[in-house]
């Protein structure tokens, strides 16, 4: 025993002998744990299935904490993912959550929600114990108004036996009964059981009916760059165009590489001239806020008529139809082209315009051209085909026989 009492070892009140720096240390239960050992009474045995179970039993709870661990990072992401919107669950969903949410606890749910708040998960909880108490679902109405069913009573049965008579007639005979009922009321009757056409049918219009009602009154214009070659260097000029919604039809107003107000003054004029003016006997024009279209400008499409509607900020969908235009011409001919000098380009668009306008069909238009011609296209002789800008542009057509 005095081997044992060195030291390293310690007498317990059970006679048994512990290391010096477990008891030390305080990790004796530790200890036990890991080496599977058990004690009673006199001494220590081994057990080995002690061991087993411990292992198994910690690596399930480690394993338990690693899941729970992932998992909150997942919602912590998501919800990072997600910001500010809020998710929407269905009822079944939130009754899920609430049923386990209750049973975890308002501690726990403020330490590993993520999603949701614990105030949340509770507050559905105490709407699904208070939805299994609600009986509002079972309540039979009450008892529908006497008077109420028996003017109606009447007034199908005058009806049903008398097919010719009207509200009028109807009201005229509940009068004479000695019923105080109004007149609108025998007719809201009938008109719901389907036995009296509405003299005063609401008439509903839609968006594309009132355009189209408005399409030959109403205008479009906008601007659209393109780069030449000139003497001076590469050279921008904007092109100026008018397109009329109703026809589809492009009148080209005007090409400048530095346009100020004198020059827009009078392609105003232009525009409103009464004998050849494009703009004749229109109402509206729409264009974007470019501030070449200056006060003076619409002063002068003001005095004819012409009201100038400027399209609100980065709205160019308010004007698709002259967005429309510029996109497809750049994209049959000015973006496949080299310009030198301003007649060029002048000569470019005005060929588009003249093709756009004659011989092009549209598809908004029922596959008819802006400007059909004035006599029949002819039904025989050979096809052959017209090109414009060295067949960039081509249309096709009958040589008369």
């Amino acid at each position: 025993m005095s081997a044992m009492g060195s030291t390293n070892r310690r007498i317990s009140s059970h006679g048994l002998y512990w290391p010096m720096d477990l008891c030390n240390e305080g990790r004796f239960g530790v200890f036990c744990l890991l080496f599977g050992l058990s004690y009673y009474n006199a001494g220590m045995i081994w057990k080995p299935w002690t061991l087993f179970t411990v292992a198994v039993a910690g690596w399930m709870s480690q394993q338990q904490q690693e899941v729970i661990a992932y998992l909150r990072e997942e919602n912590k992401i998501l919800r990072e993912k997600l910001g500010r919107k809020r998710i929407l669950l269905s009822i079944e969903q939130k009754r899920r959550l609430a049923t386990k949410g209750k049973i975890i606890g308002r501690a726990l749910l403020a330490q590993f929600g993520t999603l949701f708040s614990p105030d949340t998960i509770l507050r559905w909880h105490r709407r699904l114990i208070a939805r299994k108490y609600d009986g509002s679902g079972k309540r039979r109405p009450g008892p529908p108004p006497t008077k109420k069913n028996m003017i109606r009573d009447l007034v199908l049965r005058m009806a049903r036996e008398n097919d010719t008579w009207g509200y009028g007639r109807i009201y005229g005979e509940l009068r004479g009964l000695g019923y105080d009922v109004h007149w609108q009321t025998v007719r809201r009757v009938m008109k719901d059981h389907g036995l009296l056409d509405d003299p005063d049918p609401e008439i509903k219009t839609s968006w594309k009916d009132f355009l189209r009602s408005h399409w030959e009154s109403i205008a479009a214009c906008d601007f659209f760059t393109l780069e030449a070659w000139t003497r001076a260097g590469l050279t921008r000029f904007l092109v100026l165009f008018v397109i009329e919604l109703s026809t589809r039809r492009v009148k080209l107003v005007g090409i400048h590489h530095t346009p100020a107000e004198p020059w827009m003054l009078q392609q105003a004029r232009n525009l409103t001239d009464a004998e050849d003016g494009f703009l004749k006997g229109k109402r509206v024009l729409i264009h974007d806020r470019d501030p070449l279209f200056t006060k003076k400008f619409q002063s002068i499409l003001g005095s004819v008529g012409v009201r100038c509607l400027k399209m609100p900020k980065q709205s160019p969908n308010l004007n698709s139809y002259a967005e429309a235009w510029i996109q497809n011409a750049k994209r049959e001919v000015f973006n496949r082209m080299i310009f030198f000098g301003e007649a060029h380009v002048r000569y470019v668009v005005e060929q588009y315009v003249e093709h756009f306008n004659l011989e092009r069909p549209h598809k908004g238009l029922g596959h008819r051209r802006p400007v059909e011609p004035a006599e029949a296209p002819c039904r025989d002789g050979p096809v052959v085909c017209r090109e414009r800008l060295g067949g960039l542009l081509k249309s096709y057509q009958r040589e008369a026989a």
